[in-house]
């Protein structure tokens, strides 16, 4: 990793106590600055990411996914650092490849780098594959710009970004509304290529409820 280029990672995490100290541990041998957003969990979540060496920021209630990202982006925001890296607290993805983002972020000069598994889907459920594409499709023509896989959360984020992005959704359809924000903030996206990894994790996402809140969200962008 290039020293001049300061980094902070973001962890959001609700009742993670089975994965958080791996993940905090892998991310901590990638980056000094790694930050883990514990939201409003029950477990003992804030203990095993204290105890593996993170520091730690507790919501006293679950908020959603997306206001545990935006209080990690505000935090490095006012510390100075140049990104801010996103990665699951559920072992989805492999801090061994944030060095990826680095070089995409250096070779590219974009200021929103998100990660691609749709490269090789053999691993990826069929199910997530067809909604992975589709909404990936309907999100691209929004943002005009081809993003292969807007639901990776996987991602690294500019400070120059990052104001723009402490408002709006508060859980999954954050993640959607922060790559409309950037693109029309005139912001580069650039995909990086990484891992497909489907272990014991349990997705967080209500099918109904967050279909609802996806399609509420394209509706409003669409018009606008």
């Amino acid at each position: 990793m290039d020293e001049g280029l300061r980094v902070g990672a973001v962890i959001p995490a609700y009742e993670e106590e089975k994965h958080i100290a791996d993940v905090v541990r892998r991310t901590r041998a990638q980056l000094e600055h790694v930050l883990v957003v514990d939201d409003g969990s029950t477990d003992a979540t804030a203990a095993n990411a204290r105890e593996a060496g993170a520091e730690v920021i507790v919501h006293p209630q679950n908020r959603g996914k997306g206001e545990a990202i935006r209080t990690g982006l505000r935090h490095w925001f006012e510390r100075g650092l140049d990104f801010a890296l996103i990665l699951d607290g559920d072992g989805q993805h492999l801090p061994e490849e944030i060095d990826r983002f680095v070089a995409a972020a250096q070779n590219t000069g974009a200021k929103l780098l998100v990660g691609t598994r749709m490269n090789d889907v053999s691993s990826m459920p069929p199910l997530r594959r067809f909604v992975n594409r589709y909404m990936s499709r309907k999100i691209s023509g929004v943002c005009g710009c081809q993003i292969p896989d807007t639901q990776c959360g996987f991602r690294m984020v500019h400070r120059d970004l990052i104001p723009a992005i402490l408002t709006g959704a508060d859980r999954f359809d954050y993640e959607t509304e922060m790559l409309i924000v950037a693109s029309r903030g005139g912001h580069r996206i650039a995909s990086v290529p990484i891992t497909t990894v489907y272990g014991d994790e349990v997705s967080s996402i209500h099918p109904m409820r967050d279909t609802v809140r996806f399609f509420r969200l394209m509706r409003r962008y669409e018009r606008n």
